[in-house]
């Protein structure tokens, strides 16, 4: 018996303001007969399995102190030169010192909140806001204040104003799969420099173009008012690995002005001391052998027809009951319930009692709201697949509806 009932703390209160809807995507792969349709997930059959082995194989016998030994906070100085160089153009002048590698996308979004973020403080996102960044930034409680990039009158400086930052994903976003057209991203970054407001651009899907060319990245438009080298404006570039060759290395980066790179540094030297020698090796061989662009048309063929065959398979059986925009690139399509009665919460529960998995709205909503839409994914499930996933959240749907009537 417990001699002491009732005396351990309580834990965190931000903990009640989160969910377990990652943890349960992730886990829904080992679910025998479900089909995932919810995660964010690449297709394993597009990972370089033999290159990355090759390339591992090669760091560790080559490099065994880089590898196997602790690093610079701030990440391999040979993989931050190399990012600056792939990023640099003609109006972006880059250095290492603009460059930290972090562990993945996930640990920078935590990063900014930690040097950016006073308890309660303001951050205005692109609303729907994806709900990894909603959950890096909970523990601080922050107040959300949404940017809604198609309202007409959109007028960022205004929304920025007071923010202590302000957050979007331009190509593809997640949730929505939407592309931020070229004004709207010149307004974004005009705001930001006139209002002092840093401007984090994250940017997974930026190499995920199915039917356009791809558009000028916030960071190259800021570059464009500063013309300083190295670049010293207000926009934060993240980007990752995971989406270009695969997720388990754990590679990502944020791209800023030497400042923001400093205090960034700072808190990432309390959270993990060291991104992984070994994968950032990896990345490193990877880069510097062209592996992205190597594998990259392979992918965005396989995708640009996965997301054909979801977007056939919702015609057919789900146009009724729900309405979307074909994506231009990316991993997801964004469906919209035309029942404005459907609760996708509970369409969830229903939907895995048919066998598939798909995400609510609810959580890319900071106050939980929007319980209206629902996140596809088409890129982890072949066509087959997909068109079966769609018939089974259709006899979901029908069943919901037939239960209220």
């Amino acid at each position: 018996m417990d001699s002491h009932p009732n005396t351990r703390p309580a834990f965190a209160r931000w903990l009640g303001t989160t969910n377990d809807v990652t943890r349960m995507f992730l886990a829904a792969g080992r679910i025998p007969g479900l089909i995932n349709m919810a995660g964010g997930l690449p297709a394993p059959e597009t990972y370089p399995a033999e290159a990355v082995a090759e390339i591992a194989r090669r760091a560790i016998a080559e490099h065994p102190g880089d590898t196997l030994g602790y690093g610079p906070i701030e990440g391999l100085p040979e993989l931050r030169d190399a990012l600056a160089r792939r990023f640099s153009s003609d109006a972006l002048h880059l250095t290492r010192e603009n460059v930290l590698v972090t562990t993945s996308g996930m640990q920078g979004l935590d990063l900014i909140g930690k040097v950016l973020l006073e308890e309660g403080g303001i951050i205005a996102g692109q609303f729907p806001t994806y709900l990894g960044a909603l959950d890096a930034w909970r523990p601080r409680l922050p107040q959300f204040r949404n940017l809604m990039l198609d309202q007409p009158g959109f007028d960022a400086a205004t929304l920025f104003a007071g923010a202590q930052f302000a957050y979007t994903v331009p190509n593809f976003s997640n949730p929505t799969g939407k592309l931020v057209d070229l004004p709207t991203r010149a307004a974004l970054v005009d705001a930001a420099h006139r209002t002092g407001t840093w401007l984090v651009e994250d940017d997974p899907y930026g190499g995920l173009h199915y039917d356009a060319p791809p558009l000028p990245r916030l960071i190259e438009l800021s570059a464009r008012q500063t013309a300083r080298t190295p670049y010293d404006g207000p926009v934060l570039y993240m980007g990752t690995l995971s989406k270009e060759i695969a997720p388990g290395l754990r590679i990502g980066w944020v791209i800023a002005a030497p400042e923001m790179i400093a205090v960034l540094t700072l808190a990432k030297q309390g959270s993990d001391m060291c991104t992984s020698g070994v994968t950032q090796r990896i990345a490193l061989g990877a880069l510097e052998a062209g592996l992205i662009e190597q594998i990259q048309p392979a992918i965005v063929d396989l995708y640009r027809r996965r997301r054909d065959a979801l977007c056939a398979a919702m015609t057919e059986h789900l146009a009724d009951s729900f309405q979307w925009e074909v994506p231009s690139g990316g991993m997801f399509v964004w469906a919209t319930a035309r029942d404005q009665k459907l609760d996708t919460d509970l369409l969830l529960k229903r939907a895995m009692e048919s066998g598939v998995c798909i995400t609510p709205s609810s959580v890319f909503d900071a106050a939980g709201e929007n319980r209206r839409a629902i996140r596809v994914n088409f890129t982890r499930n072949e066509p087959d697949q997909l068109r079966e996933g769609v018939k089974r959240l259709a006899t979901a749907v029908k069943a919901m509806q037939a239960n209220r009537n």
